[in-house]
């Protein structure tokens, strides 16, 4: 039973990714998600044609349909009168209010809270921003480039202290889809208080508020200590059990052994050098850390002496924790991601098939089927007749602009 959200209705006024992902994974657990597009050009992510070093395919805008699978588009003109008639209607019949613009823009188009209540007092009312609703930049807009990634000091956390470069993020809406889970989890809170109480409350989520609990316990660390925080140096020592690993083929083996003195003795059989085991320097987890540039230099030159499969098949076996840093195809081949059902089929509006990363939460052992994006306004008409507005009624609204 994956639609835990079923009966739920969602109404949507939010473009790009940090806020209409949150909708996207109520829909994949089965809420009606009614997003409410720009009446001319649509979500603005419908028209981005590149990011990073690839280019969107015409054909399976795979950006888009990670954020609105499942959802129903209405194009609507909110700045007309009739416009926001129509939404303040649909407001009426909805659980939860979501939007992403910014209170100056809410203001401006009256969908602010207490105009939305007004029309459904039981209305749960979400925001999501880039640097939170209150402050001096809580009118400014962002991306999660910016109020996650660089403001919220991950990418601070990540520069390389041997290199000048400050790192970008690390894929398209990153920051985003984390924030978007964030989010998905505060309705499903706000849904099941309201649930139990009768009352409803409004949910606020920010880019530069998750970036800071994604960083929250180096934050904390470094307000104790008064130093920021930062990885180490490549050359420097430590645990030799905590690094990354080149192996012959220029692949790399990442290892997170916290407990270095249990493991290395396991690690020398591996390598094919169990006298390394005794061997006084390495003898338990102090003398490791004591000794750890010696460690780290032989198994530099081991790890390298032979290639990604070899090392494969000899840690089959090893108990201790490893991974293969793998790319975003080897990802989505990986046999974990396969057996967990972590990728899933699809289809576009057109049939064209491709593949979309399935919601992180499971219920009931099953991953939740993605649906697919609407096309632009696909639902409009169903929608306004659904409302009871008649024919003649919508194709005038058309005619005028109010609709597509």
């Amino acid at each position: 039973m994956t639609a835990v959200l079923d009966g739920v209705r969602i109404l949507e006024v939010a473009e790009h990714t940090f806020v209409p992902a949150a909708s996207a994974l109520l829909a994949d657990w089965g809420a009606e998600v009614i997003k409410i597009e720009h009446v001319e050009r649509g979500d603005a992510m419908r028209g981005l044609a590149a990011t990073g070093v690839l280019g969107i395919p015409t054909d399976v805008h795979a950006l888009l349909e990670h954020s609105n699978r499942g959802k129903k588009s209405l194009a609507l003109d909110l700045t007309s009168s009739d416009g926001l008639e129509i939404l303040y209607k649909l407001a009426a019949t909805a659980d939860v209010f979501l939007t992403n613009k910014l209170p100056g823009v809410r203001k401006k188009l009256h969908i602010d809270l207490d105009e939305i209540r007004a029309h459904n007092p039981k209305i749960i009312y979400v925001r999501g921003t880039g640097q939170g609703e209150r402050g001096p930049d809580a009118d400014k807009g962002s991306y999660d480039s910016l109020a996650f990634w660089a403001r919220a000091g991950i990418a601070q956390g990540c520069k390389r202290p041997e290199y000048e470069l400050v790192p970008s993020p690390p894929g398209p809406g990153f920051g985003d889809s984390i924030g978007a889970m964030t989010i998905a989890g505060g309705i499903m809170g706000a849904l099941f208080h309201r649930e139990r109480t009768g009352e409803a409350t409004t949910v606020d989520v920010s880019l530069l508020g998750t970036g800071v609990w994604a960083m929250g316990q180096a934050i904390a660390l470094s307000l104790l200590l008064d130093k920021p925080f930062g990885v180490p140096a490549a050359g420097a020592g430590g645990n030799p059990l905590t690094r990354n690993y080149v192996t012959a083929d220029g692949r790399v083996l990442a290892f997170t052994c916290l407990q270095a003195g249990k493991y290395w003795p396991a690690v020398c059989e591996v390598i094919g050098k169990p006298e390394l085991a005794t061997d006084a320097r390495f003898a338990d987890h102090q003398s490791l850390l004591a000794n750890s540039p010696e460690a780290i230099a032989i198994l530099n030159e081991v790890f390298a002496s032979a290639t990604l499969d070899q090392w494969r098949e000899r840690l089959a076996d090893f108990t201790g924790q490893w991974a293969v840093v793998q790319d975003t195809l080897e990802v989505a081949a990986d046999p974990q991601t396969v057996a967990n059902g972590y990728v899933q089929e699809c289809k576009t509006a057109a049939g064209v098939p491709f593949r979309l990363v399935t919601a992180p939460v499971q219920f009931d052992e099953q991953p939740a089927p993605p649906g697919r994006a609407p096309e632009f306004n696909e639902h409009g008409d169903a929608i306004l007749e659904e409302l009871g507005i008649d024919w003649d009624t919508i194709v005038d609204l058309k005619v005028r602009g109010v609709t597509a």
